[in-house]
């Protein structure tokens, strides 16, 4: 299984320079679970920069993919691996549900260059 954090998914969407590092995981939606805070924050980013519209577009093409609750035992697991990693609340969710569904995850935040179960890729500038 594979979860592409939300900065992969804008990355795919612009088609900017990493796109290609994370098509293989979206592309491939019948392995692919979907964080609800990953809705949230791409749907957010892409309704203040293109509109409603593509916002909603955007959702549907993440929603081929197997949607994840943010459930009782993600939400501690992510409190307890924001205080081990000192990760923001979103990150550590994200890892929470990759963890918790055996999923990697593909990212070009920072904050996971480190962690075990990552696909890490440098954000080009």
């Amino acid at each position: 299984m594979n979860l592409v954090d939300s900065s992969g998914w804008l990355e795919y969407f612009a088609d900017e320079a990493n796109a290609g590092f994370f098509a293989a995981a979206i592309e491939d939606a019948e392995h692919l679970i979907v964080p609800t805070i990953s809705l949230y924050e791409v749907f957010k980013r892409v309704l203040q920069q293109r509109g409603e519209g593509p916002a909603l577009q955007a959702v549907a093409v993440m929603e081929q993919g197997q949607v994840i609750d943010l459930n009782a035992s993600i939400a501690l697991l992510g409190a307890k691996l924001s205080h081990a990693l000192k990760l923001p609340i979103a990150d550590s969710l994200m890892l929470a549900t990759a963890r918790a569904h055996d999923a990697t995850l593909w990212t070009q935040d920072e904050d996971f260059s480190a962690i075990g179960g990552v696909r890490y890729i440098a954000k080009t500038r």
